[in-house]
């Protein structure tokens, strides 16, 4: 059995997440903090990051988008149809384009700021915890909107966002929408494709055990979890 080292928080994580459920692998879920610099975890990636997968042998896989290349050549070369990286070069190029969009430059802009100062720092304590910074909430939720517009735009005119299939673009994506979605900063009523294509994603089995994910002391919005929102 393959076990992943993450936290429900981190965008990575959660793109990992639905890789491995799209692919049907059973996987040993151990929720770690990052900002704990625990000496055992360490020993696994020295740089502290997650997310973290032991694979065959217990190797340690580090990296989202290297997990996610490894689970591609592992696992997807063998899907066919259900495959989450294209086959054809320009395709898979794309789908990249799209993947380091959501889990680069959007989590740079908003996801990470939010998640930080709306519901990591509580839990760091002594680590890096302090009472939340209102200009980087401010700074971050200025940025959604372009964010979601842009996915609104892929949305209305691809079947899903990166071309006729669902891909790790769609993963990556919807990895980060959901943890806006948990914290309430996304007003879906302004992204009508957007929201259709993120209900798509909400429905799939991969999904479920996101919506089921809870951050001590930060209650999910009241619909994170309805498929009808």
């Amino acid at each position: 059995m393959l076990t992943l080292f993450h936290h429900p928080f981190y965008a990575s994580c959660r793109m990992v997440r639905l890789a491995l459920g799209e692919y049907g692998e059973e996987t040993a879920l151990i929720e770690e903090y990052p900002w704990s610099r625990r000496k055992e975890f360490l020993a696994l990636n020295p740089a502290g990051t997650i997310p973290v997968l032991l694979a065959e042998g217990d190797h340690p896989i580090i990296g989202g988008t290297v997990i996610a290349e490894y689970l591609d050549e592992t696992r997807g070369a063998f899907q066919r149809t259900k495959r989450l990286m294209a086959e054809n070069s320009i395709e898979r190029a794309e789908i990249r384009r799209l993947v380091d969009w959501y889990l680069v430059k959007m989590e740079g802009d908003v996801t990470r700021h939010l998640a930080r100062e709306r519901a990591l720092k509580p839990l760091m304590g002594g680590n890096g915890g302090s009472a939340p910074d209102s200009g980087a909430i401010r700074a971050a939720r200025a940025n959604v909107r372009q964010h979601l517009k842009y996915t609104n735009w892929l949305a209305s005119t691809r079947d899903w966002l990166a071309g006729q299939r669902l891909s790790y673009a769609d993963l990556a994506a919807a990895a980060g929408i959901s943890i806006l979605d948990y914290l309430g900063e996304v007003d879906w009523r302004d992204y009508e494709a957007a929201r259709d294509w993120y209900s798509r994603m909400k429905s799939r089995p991969s999904f479920r055990p996101l919506l089921s994910d809870r951050v001590r002391g930060v209650p999910p919005a009241s619909h994170y979890a309805d498929l009808d929102f």
